[in-house]
């Protein structure tokens, strides 16, 4: 932990503020049931909770295997319907700004747009007729319906048919997981799980992959290619992050979230409206990202990103958050709690996103500018407020980010004309031992350094890094996101890194930031071009994604991706399986015969690197 970030903590017990920390101590002793999976609500004949060799059946008669696979299928349902909403506002968005029915965005990267027509079949018109074509492609994913009695040949997401490796579509075709649409997937999956459906382990534990599938191709690449379109695609940007981002004499907003349709506006209306915070006194307006949001605004704009799940209270707490303004995900409702013991103003404003208590401005594609307008100005309006109780740690790194797809082939090309094949032939000689996309949350069960420690002991093993979500802003805040890094990097990995950086006259760090969660999308296909060009398995490739610290249900389905793409997945906490040993034994051994991966566990830095080395050792290219 930082030493800010743990004075700031320190500043709010004194102030006799209760954080996620305080929350967690709380509810110790953790349930058992619920961390082993073994408990059901999905009826009212219960709460049901199986016991083994004393009631090992739940009052309709399932078993424990049949309960905690039900649960799953729950939890990644949940998980990919979040991506899939965010992607699909994202689509919505595109429309409209096709349409030209307002001023407030454009399409500024028609180069992407032209590029994922192409692969949809969509060939010619204006650049509006082909993206509302794109879109309409896009919104079939969501709507498509099986045929009447059996699904049709070809019938599955258009995103997965245009983004997936093709050698894992044949392999998802014979499991049967292949996705017809969003919508249906997500709503039959409840409808499976309900009390007297579906008991059976194996082929609920399937429709937990179809799931994956789901959120990868209906949520993740999908989202991450409309934003791209309409926001460019990012390269590489130089900025800061750590809480000394915050500057005292500024009107601070904390933009908080993970759509980027507003916290781009908001960005370009605060410059609009400087002039009004300098007449209160300010200097300017100083905008800052946390949590995905800090990570969209970072590698297109270069906003400095400051914190990840577990710092978003503390922002308020030192005193200068003049306005917080959220959308989706990953939104403590204590946000308000702490905001209410100071000047700070907490705005939300999707609807169906709530906080009792909070100022809600409804935000919507066609009247960005006026909302966009008032809540800058409420931030404005807050400065003139601010109390004494101020502190603003003063650490604060440089960082390097922005390692989209196209930005890491642009980098390769520059050493050899085949991007992939440098990278293969770094693998091949072992002076990389493999890649590790680490990806995820932030969570109070897991000790704060573990994505720091775990980075550097990958790093001296020759380890290329590449990631997105709160492990971003842990790397980075412990400087993993820049040039300091190098003292943690492996001989062959330093090689690596300078002729990448003296072919391109650029600084590139050890650790690839790729963007927010829903940029997992661009991890998956990094991961499918790269095996497409070598021809192989990704399950062959020394390849191995992390998920240290994972927290919410959607990082659950992004997980659960990754291990559907053959790719072997660390996930700690240890999921809710261990109530059952044949559940936990078919996810961490007996799926690899399946798809070519499984789930590792570990539960220090230590352990978890030892399984990653383990699987890497194991690899080839």
């Amino acid at each position: 932990m930082l030493n800010g970030e743990r004075k700031l903590i320190e500043k709010a017990k004194k102030e006799k503020i209760e954080l996620v920390y305080d929350r967690y101590e709380k509810q110790k002793p953790l349930c058992n049931f619920g961390l082993n999976g073994s408990c059901c609500k999905n009826c009212h004949q219960g709460p049901c909770r199986t016991i083994p060799r004393k009631c090992d059946k739940g009052v309709c008669g399932i078993n424990t295997n049949g309960v905690i696979a039900r649960n799953l299928v729950r939890i990644a349902a949940a998980g990919a319907s979040c991506h899939a909403d965010h992607a699909r506002e994202m689509l919505i968005a595109l429309y409209k700004i096709a349409e030209k029915n307002h001023d407030h965005y454009s399409i500024k990267d028609i180069k992407k747009l032209k590029f994922l027509a192409n692969k949809l079949g969509i060939k010619s018109g204006s650049k509006q007729i082909i993206a509302k074509k794109l879109v309409l492609e896009g919104l079939e994913d969501f709507r498509r319906q099986e045929g009447l009695y059996h699904k049709q040949e070809g019938e599955y997401l258009n995103w997965l048919k245009i983004r997936a490796n093709k050698k894992l579509i044949k392999k998802w075709e014979k499991l049967n997981i292949l996705p017809v649409n969003s919508d249906l997937e997500t709503s039959h999956a409840l409808h499976q799980t309900t009390m007297g459906n579906d008991a059976d382990p194996d082929h609920l534990l399937l429709s937990v992959l179809r799931l994956g599938l789901v959120d990868g191709y209906s949520g993740l690449v999908l989202g991450s290619d409309i934003s791209d379109i309409i926001f460019g695609v990012p390269h590489l940007v130089k900025s800061t992050t750590n809480f000394g981002s915050l500057k005292k004499d500024y009107v601070n907003i904390i933009v908080h979230g993970h759509i980027p349709l507003l916290a781009e506006k908001i960005l370009s209306k605060s410059k609009e409206l400087e002039k009004e915070a300098i007449k209160v006194g300010a200097k300017g307006i100083n905008i800052v990202g946390m949590c995905c949001s800090g990570s969209e605004l970072l590698m297109r704009e270069g906003v400095p990103f400051i914190g990840h799940l577990l710092q978003q209270e503390l922002v308020i707490v030192t005193g200068i958050a003049d306005a917080v303004v959220v959308d989706i995900q990953c939104i403590y409702p204590s946000l308000q709690d702490i905001a209410s013991c100071y000047h700070t103003k907490l705005i939300t404003t999707i609807d169906f996103v709530r906080i009792p208590g909070a100022l809600h401005v409804p935000f919507k594609v066609e009247d960005a500018d006026n909302s966009s307008a008032l809540i800058v100005r409420e931030g404005i309006k807050a400065y003139t407020k601010r109390g004494t109780k101020i502190f603003i740690p003063s650490e604060k790194n440089e960082v390097i980010a922005g390692f989209s797809v196209e930005c890491i082939k642009n980098l390769l090309s520059k050493i050899e004309d085949k991007p992939w094949k440098v990278l293969a032939d770094y693998l091949k000689k072992k002076k990389l031992n493999g890649i590790v996309a680490i990806v995820g949350c932030t969570n109070p069960k897991v000790d704060s350094d573990f994505h720091y420690e775990l980075s550097k002991l990958l790093l001296n093993n020759n380890i290329l890094i590449i990631g997105t979500g709160c492990w971003s802003h842990v790397a980075a805040q412990n400087g993993l996101m820049n040039m300091n890094a190098l003292q943690y990097c492996g001989s062959g990995l330093k090689e690596f890194l300078k002729i990448l950086g003296e072919k391109n006259k650029l600084e590139i760090p050890p650790c690839w930031h790729m963007g927010s969660c829903v940029d997992c999308g661009r991890i998956g296909v990094f991961f499918s071009e790269f095996a497409e060009y070598l021809n192989k398995d990704l399950s062959s490739l020394p390849i191995v994604v992390s998920s240290p610290a994972y927290a919410t249900e959607k990082a659950f389905s992004i997980a659960m991706y990754f291990l559907a793409m053959g790719l072997n997945v660390h996930i700690n906490p240890i999921p809710p399986i261990y109530g059952s040993t044949e559940i936990n034994k078919f996810l961490t051994n007996d799926i690899e015969n399946l798809i070519g991966s499984k789930i590792l566990l570990g539960d220090t830095p230590e352990k978890a690197f030892n399984e990653i080395i383990n699987i890497l050792k194991k690899k080839s290219i």
